[in-house]
């Protein structure tokens, strides 16, 4: 037990090719937990040029080609199963622990015969659970199939690690009291976030996310243009990317909104998203389901007021319910045109750059005791499993 661990960590997604809640979490907590242990990143190959690169002490291969993860909006079945397959290659690969990302979730599959045969432990991070009924309204009939795929995939991993304590609570509802689950929430960097500064250009209204259809972000342009239509003329700003895209900015133009709506696609740093952030009156987040809410915490601790729907599958929800500048309605038109006019007449008083002390629990979601947390499930599983 004296040389460093070796965990080999599988997700079909990383940053910066591909943005988002899950991507964000690997790209910061990865780097921190090699610290403790080796860690090597099983992908496809997003990057031109070798198989293999090292990054900020976290080494990157590829084992399958790129392939879209996303088709007709919904995520590809003919990616998920490529890529599932490809797992077959860690036979070959060296490793203590064997870590997976739960999403699209037919590598657990595989990845669980590859674990048994070189008698490794199997860990999975779980960002969210769906029910039954969500699966069908997301793929229809075959929604009963991918709700049982789901529910054989949970009872595969030796331990999940739950990307929060709501999921956690799915989870363990799901599965009863004898699998191992370690609640390891989502975190941000404050340093970054205290560091920056509001953008000189103000927004009445932000988004960031994925522009996917459960995101709600066509709820948001048509908020927007209900309040141009009542003679309030705000103005938006879009971060993010996804298949959406296109499809969103032209509802913006057909909605008469475009010259009132800011697409932005291509923030790269942390910074500058912060800045964006910050420079905004109130941060809108309309999703149907978040498993945990990254963005809307980062909001939170930029000090933003913050705007997000009592959607039942919507867990972030539980973050804003928490917050002093946080408001929850009903995941209807009328309900967040409402709101977002209250919150805005409220705002209008604030100055997006006068200085802001965030809400003092914030400071628990620092990244520093979630890497500890995952870490420590890392050794305590090759701990109890035997591995030398």
């Amino acid at each position: 037990m004296s040389q460093r661990a070796v965990v080999a960590f599988v997700c079909d997604a990383i940053y910066p090719y591909s943005h988002g809640g899950r991507e964000h979490r690997y790209r910061q907590l990865l780097p921190q937990v090699a610290e403790r242990v080796e860690v090597h990143v099983y992908t496809m190959q997003w990057w031109d040029g070798p198989l293999s690169y090292s990054d900020a002490g976290v080494t990157y291969h590829a084992i399958s080609q790129l392939l879209p993860m996303y088709a007709n909006e919904r995520r590809s079945v003919r990616q998920a199963l490529f890529f599932g397959l490809a797992g077959l290659r860690l036979l070959r690969c060296h490793f203590d622990v064997l870590e997976a990302d739960h999403i699209p979730y037919l590598q657990v599959f595989i990845l669980r015969i590859v674990a048994t045969l070189k008698r490794k432990p199997f860990i999975v991070t779980w960002h969210e659970v769906w029910s039954r009924s969500y699966w069908c309204n997301y793929m229809g009939r075959a929604g009963w199939i991918a709700w049982m795929i789901e529910w054989v995939a949970m009872r595969l991993p030796d331990h999940i690690i739950a990307a929060s304590p709501q999921t956690a609570e799915r989870l363990r509802s799901a599965l009863g009291p004898r699998m191992p689950i370690t609640t390891a929430p989502n975190g941000i960097d404050l340093s970054a976030i205290r560091s920056s500064y509001p953008g000189p250009a103000i927004s009445d209204l932000v988004f960031v996310g994925r522009l996917i259809s459960h995101k709600r972000v066509d709820m948001l342009l048509d908020v927007v243009a209900l309040m141009h239509a009542r003679g309030n003329h705000i103005k938006c700003r879009i971060i993010g990317d996804g298949p959406e895209r296109p499809a969103l900015a032209d509802r913006a133009r057909d909605l008469g909104i475009a010259d009132a709506v800011e697409f932005h696609h291509d923030v790269g740093e942390p910074k500058e998203l912060y800045a964006l952030v910050k420079a905004a009156k109130v941060f809108v987040s309309l999703s149907d389901r978040e498993g945990f809410g990254m963005a809307v915490l980062e909001a939170i601790a930029c000090g933003v007021t913050v705007l997000t729907t009592s959607a039942p599958d919507n867990l972030a929800q539980h973050l804003v319910a928490n917050y002093s500048r946080g408001s929850i309605c009903e995941p209807t038109l009328d309900a967040v045109a409402a709101a977002v006019q209250k919150l805005l007449a409220q705002a209008d008083g604030r100055n997006p750059h006068d200085e802001y002390v965030p809400d003092s629990w914030v400071a628990d979601y620092d990244w520093s005791a979630t890497a500890n947390r995952v870490a420590g499930v890392y050794l305590d599983t090759r701990r109890t499993c035997g591995v030398p």
